[in-house]
């Protein structure tokens, strides 16, 4: 089975993983620090704080933001359901947006109409969180144009766009947001094993986000209600969790950071055979907008319903075939969990239609030519049967 998706370990990485466990701390060492450093030097953002998963970092991004019970949070209908549950953690409620089905992202005038249909029902997020799906940047020159009429914050789950660009600017720079997501999980661009990171240029997210990572605890002076201990001492001064990423898991990112721009090159060279060579009268293709430098995370395709064949039928031929492809994703509003939570219907059409016809192919930088000709030659035939 050639899979959707697939990390890859060089004995670089062993390396580096075993120096840790052979001659430092397992956790809390150098490794992190070292990382977050790394991090904001390659996407320009001004502080980072590494995580134990993407996942972490949504909650901990939202928390220092000060999403609190009762507040609202919106989010791309397309996406993992992590997008949605972190504003859930903090007490909030949760709302959705249709996508542009040419960029599988938020569609920037579905965003307006619902803003202003917000305003006029004093319904306005606090927050909105955009995902770069697929690891295309959203417009976030026009969201952040459009969010900004209403004093909304923007915050980028990156998880995909790791390396990604936007307009020149590399995502995680901040430059239209007051925070970045990454993700580390094995079938992303590099990995930690888990983990993730947040990128801002807000010292007060930073300040409270690194806090909270680690139980709330501070060890800083100017901190401590009770100032006369000695250099041992620290206090808890809020409610926090353990969400930090150990220094093994660091080493082995740190690791592949050094491969980042090589792997964004092998994708892109993937993703740019695959627009040559597949049929395109029989699928549609994701619109990687000009000004945009993908990640390519994900390469999506989306059958169109004139064929003989369902997608259902072509999704399962090609998996019976050896090509391991996947559905990214379910829109998050239509699981039992979320619609029992929001207790009304919600229709998007655009993130229906996008479910119905959308398949992810494998994408990954050791997928080999022959592995990559294969997957196209059983597209094209699956379909003409």
């Amino acid at each position: 089975m050639i899979p959707y998706g697939k990390h890859e370990v060089t004995q670089g990485d062993i390396d580096a993983v075993v120096a840790v466990l052979k001659n430092a701390q397992l956790t809390q060492g150098d490794e992190v620090p070292f990382f977050e450093e790394e991090l904001t030097k390659y996407t320009g953002g001004k502080f980072s704080v590494a995580t134990n998963s993407a996942t972490a970092a949504l909650h901990l991004t939202l928390l220092s933001m000060g999403v609190t019970h009762g507040d609202i949070v919106w989010t791309s209908g397309i996406s993992f359901v992590a997008s949605a549950n972190c504003a859930l953690y903090c007490g909030a409620n949760i709302d959705f947006i249709d996508i542009d089905l040419r960029t599988i992202n938020i569609c920037p005038q579905a965003l307006e109409d619902k803003l202003k249909l917000a305003s006029s029902r004093n319904e306005l997020p606090k927050v909105l969180i955009v995902v770069h799906m697929a690891g295309q940047s959203c417009d976030m020159e026009e969201i952040s144009e459009l969010c900004s009429q209403y004093n909304i914050e923007i915050v980028e789950d990156a998880s995909h766009a790791v390396g990604a660009k936007y307009k020149g600017h590399i995502v995680g720079s901040c430059k239209y947001s007051a925070a970045t997501v990454f993700s580390f999980h094995p079938v992303k661009i590099i990995t930690s094993a888990e983990g993730g990171a947040i990128l801002t240029n807000r010292f007060e997210i930073f300040d409270r986000a690194q806090r909270l990572r680690s139980h709330g605890i501070t060890k800083s002076n100017e901190h401590f209600e009770d100032k006369s201990h000695g250099d041992w001492y620290y206090e808890q001064i809020e409610l926090g969790y353990n969400y930090r990423l150990n220094d093994v898991s660091a080493s082995l990112v740190r690791s592949q950071l050094k491969r980042l721009d090589s792997y964004l090159n092998m994708r892109e060279i993937i993703a740019n055979t695959y627009e040559e060579l597949i049929d395109w009268t029989k699928y549609e293709k994701t619109n990687r907008k000009r000004y945009n430098a993908s990640s390519n995370h994900l390469f999506v395709i989306r059958t169109k319903t004139k064929l003989a064949k369902s997608n259902t039928e072509i999704f399962s031929e090609l998996r019976g075939a050896g090509v391991g492809v996947q559905k990214h994703y379910i829109p998050i509003y239509q699981h039992p969990y979320f619609k029992k939570l929001i207790g009304k219907n919600i229709s998007l059409p655009n993130c229906e239609e996008y479910y119905a016809n959308c398949i992810s192919i494998p994408v990954y930088p050791t997928l080999s030519k022959h592995e990559q000709l294969y997957v196209i030659q059983t597209l094209n035939s699956i379909a003409d049967e």
